[in-house]
């Protein structure tokens, strides 16, 4: 299946909209930061790091 050109991508419409709320008090805002961390960390551990060629399969 096919994604519609010209689109956002609805995950990241979801991430920008939560973002973008205005906290009502010192706990809630403490919450959005907690969230905005918890997204950054699951962000460097998805991030791809070089792999070592070195150690292949099957090499020689």
């Amino acid at each position: 299946m096919t994604k519609a050109k010209g689109t956002a991508d609805k995950n990241l419409s979801n991430v920008v909209e939560a973002l973008e709320e205005t906290p009502v008090n010192s706990h809630q805002a403490q919450q959005f930061n907690q969230d905005k961390n918890d997204r950054r960390h699951q962000d460097s551990l998805n991030f791809d790091q070089p792999t070592d060629l070195e150690h292949q399969r099957g090499g020689t």
